[in-house]
């Protein structure tokens, strides 16, 4: 059986097309994406489609995907990370 702490996460990497790794609570992640979203609402994946807000759209987002392509040659990417405490 796995352990529980695996599935544990204390951020969020974020990586950009150039700019430098960003690291973000589950919170600050949820808004970025919520931000993204609302720029392009007519133009979401059929998946995102079905929720009915923006808020329910990131969530999904961020519970079920890695990654989200924002414009051509442009997108987000986002892992779970434990911070060591040291």
């Amino acid at each position: 059986m796995p352990d529980s702490l695996m599935y544990q996460q204390d951020a969020y990497v974020v990586l950009e097309p150039d700019r430098p790794e960003e690291f973000l609570t589950a919170e600050e992640l949820l808004e970025k994406l919520k931000a993204v979203l609302a720029l392009k609402p007519d133009a979401l994946p059929r998946e995102l489609q079905k929720f009915s807000s923006v808020e329910e759209q990131a969530q999904h987002l961020m519970e079920n995907y890695c990654e989200f392509d924002v414009a051509p040659g442009q997108y987000l990417q986002w892992y779970a990370v434990r911070l060591e405490k040291g």
